[in-house]
């Protein structure tokens, strides 16, 4: 008997372990490293073929890393799958999406995802968004017979269908890659690093040829000869650039994982950390979810209140959040039989259902429903104006209202230290809902959220994009938000130049999330909103996003930092190799030289400085900004190194010196502000050098002499120079 096949996707938020292999070994500067390496075991001194090990060790760190991000993100994203329900032999099942099989009935609900391709087989007022697969932002109405296609979602109805396509059949997993594996988004980080990469492997080749073809032509020992080649290409590189960048995403990602938060794509760490506009959906974000019932209002004497409203909450078989709160307080069923319903909406904002025998009857927002300037939209006003939710019951077919409902809502206990939090950081917030503007205004008011008592009515808005962002960044709450609204907003304030994050948990959010630099989704969202989400905080807690935006700073910050030490090796290194190729001179240092040095002011203390902890928001530019420091550092010091060198008449110990002294000085300006750990880790430095100056069996292992001292008054010039150039270039902060 054959085995229906499954639905069986790659993970997005993972690769395989031999993708994470290939990632860390075969890469370009291993390679480049690798064939050094083994020139120098071939024909020269084993002492300086350390920094093969180097390689060895750095790969083997990123590897380890990786996995460790790679198990938590694994777990987490498990935890996020919702499951799917399924109809197997006349009983309803709970089942993990990867255990759908072709032939299997589907059943579909509000906010549920569509996981696999198929035929509908019964519909009541279903309702799918194709926006995300089609570009089309009008839901599409769906009926029996009709064809559903896995990426889409149901904004509206309920439904069953039939799976036709599973797996890498479905349509999402044809159209695009992107939706069924591991996945990069665009970054700025990534792509700067790629871009140094690309202009220092430019370089590399033409001025590493020189050094080569100066080195073996000048000197008379040719395994001399390939030794300086090989320090001068060896120190060009920045391999552990791409490593320290790896693991600081890694590292992000496991810690974020520790606090229940799934990154669902590595460059949203970066989104946190450059946010300066966080765009909160009230409900679900600011409240906690769900409501409760709080009055009924009756408008009209002897109207089967009552019945109707307990009626229209049973009538869906998924009930949103209104719906459940009703059914709380009227548990039973009237006995009314539905001949017609019309499901609720958040383009719409109101449901419908036509009882046989009863009438018609409708459920929604006052606004929408009730005609202004009449008593019952006077009073729901009134209503909503202290808080609370308010939706009208009316009698549809006689266009009368007939009672007014109240909801009272749950302001997060957390909500208002949350936004305390994104004040002092800089970070705007704008409060965007579909509720009543007074309703929204009266729960931003209640949380102290400045402008919170000038609500806008968002129906009121321009559709001009230059207009409604002026609006936006002069507005704080906004009311009677559309989905496809909160989506408009997202790319008016990106037009500004923002970079915007935005939470949700509802369906209405979901093209709001996908266009945002960042979305955020809570855990107990609906399917659909968490499929798109770059980050989800599975704990449901809004008080955890201080933590997420902290450790996104955390890693965006300390790469810079890192980078900024890697380049300055790199810069010095291509300058010192273009001078001794042109001049034809013996080069300065030898690679257990550079190895040595490299060590104790990059090696070292980047493992720390990559996960130091602060607080500053990252703003874009990283490139220019580590060019304008690492250039002149870089060329200051080989400047420095070359002129204690030949001083020196050829001495190598002078210049190690001064390379030692001139880069401890560049990891000192990078690792400011000091507090004690970084006192600790630039002084352990310092003396660890000393040390191997010192003794004896470091000092010949190294072919280090006694002398050399007056390297150090040139040393102190060159860390002047570098400290003045960081000043005129405003680069590192203070």
């Amino acid at each position: 008997m054959a085995v229906a096949k499954k639905n069986t996707v790659p993970r997005r938020t993972s690769r395989s372990l031999s993708a994470i292999i290939r990632a860390n070994v075969l890469t370009l500067f291993n390679l480049v490293i690798g064939v050094l390496f083994a020139l120098i075991l071939i024909f020269g001194a084993w002492q300086d073929s350390l920094f093969g090990l180097v390689i060895v060790a750095n790969a083997m760190i990123g590897i380890v890393q990786e996995l460790r991000a790679k198990r938590t993100l694994d777990r987490l994203a498990v935890v996020n799958e919702a499951p799917v329900t399924v109809r197997r032999d006349g009983a309803d099942q709970r089942i993990h999406p990867g255990q759908i099989v072709l032939g299997d009935l589907v059943l579909l609900g509000p906010g549920d995802r569509v996981l696999v391709d198929g035929e509908v087989v019964a519909a009541e007022g279903l309702e799918i968004d194709e926006s995300l697969l089609t570009g089309e932002a009008d839901p599409v109405h769906k009926r029996p017979g009709d064809e559903v296609l896995s990426g889409s979602f149901v904004v509206a109805g309920s439904g069953a269908f039939t799976a036709t396509k599973v797996g890498e059949d479905a349509y999402a997993a044809r159209l695009t890659e992107q939706a069924s594996r591991f996945h990069l988004a665009h970054s700025e980080l990534r792509d700067g690093v790629a871009r140094f990469i690309r202009y220092i492997t430019w370089l590399v080749i033409p001025i590493g040829a020189l050094l080569i073809y100066s080195q073996v032509r000048n000197h008379e020992d040719f395994g001399s000869a390939i030794t300086g080649a090989v320090a001068g290409i060896v120190t060009m590189i920045p391999e552990g650039l791409v490593l320290m960048t790896s693991i600081a995403f890694a590292v992000g990602v496991v810690r974020l994982g520790q606090r229940d938060a799934l990154v669902q794509e590595l460059p949203a760490i970066e989104g946190l950390a450059r946010t300066d506009i966080l765009c909160l959906d009230k409900t679900g974000t600011l409240t906690a979810g769900g409501m409760d019932l709080d009055e009924v209002i009756p408008l009209k004497e002897d109207a089967p209140v009552d019945a109707a409203l307990a009626a229209l909450a049973h009538v869906d078989p998924r009930p949103n959040a209104t719906a459940q709160a009703i059914q709380a307080g009227y548990p039973e069923a009237p006995g009314w039989t539905s001949t017609d319903i019309v499901p609720f909406s958040s383009a719409r904002k109101w449901c419908a259902a036509t009882f046989d025998g009863h009438g018609t009857w409708s459920l929604g927002a006052p606004d929408v429903l009730l005609t202004p300037g009449t008593t019952a939209y006077g009073t729901a006003a009134e209503l909503a104006a202290t808080g609370a939710r308010v939706v009208a019951l009316c009698r549809t077919d006689g266009r009368e209202p007939v009672a007014l409902v109240t909801f009272k809502q749950r302001i997060r206990p957390d909500a208002r230290q949350t936004l305390r939090y994104f004040a002092e950081q800089g970070v705007a917030v704008k409060v965007i809902s579909g509720d009543h503007p007074d309703a929204v205004a009266a729960i931003a008011t209640a949380l102290d959220i400045p402008g919170g008592d000038r609500a806008v009515d968002a129906r009121t808005l321009p559709d001009d994009e230059d207009k409604l962002a002026e609006i936006l960044e002069g507005n704080t709450v906004f009311g009677r938000v559309s989905p496809q609204q909160k989506r408009q907003f997202v790319t008016a304030l990106q037009s500004r130049g923002h970079t915007v994050a935005m939470t949700g948990d509802g369906v209405n959010d979901v093209l709001a999330l996908k266009d945002a630099d960042l979305g955020i989704a809570m855990g107990a969202g609906s399917p659909a909103t968490k499929a798109v989400a770059q980050v989800v905080l599975l704990d449901n807690r809004f008080a955890s996003l201080p933590e997420v935006v902290a450790e996104g700073r955390k890693v965006l910050a300390n790469i810079e930092r890192v980078s900024n030490l890697f380049l300055t090796k790199t810069f010095y290194a291509l300058a010192l190799s273009l001078v001794v190729g042109l001049l034809g001179v013996m080069f300065p240092f030898a690679p257990r030289h550079s190895t040595l040095v490299n060590a104790l002011t990059i090696g070292v203390p980047a493992f720390f400085l990559a996960l130091a902890p602060t607080a500053e928001r990252s703003l874009p530019g990283f490139v220019p900004r580590v060019l304008r420091f690492a250039v002149p550092a870089g060329l200051v010091t080989g400047a420095a190194v070359m002129l204690s060198f030949t001083l020196a008449g050829g001495d190598r110990t002078p210049a190690v010196i001064t390379l030692f002294l001139v880069t401890w000085w560049v990891l000192v300006l990078v690792a400011r502000p000091l507090n004690a750990w970084k006192a600790v880790l630039v002084g352990a430095m310092a003396v660890l050098f000393a040390v191997a100056l010192a003794v004896p069996a470091t000092r010949a292992f190294f072919e280090l002499g006694t002398g050399g001292w007056e390297a150090v008054a040139i040393s102190v010039v060159g860390a002047a120079c570098i400290s003045v150039s960081v000043r005129l270039t405003g680069t590192l902060g203070t």
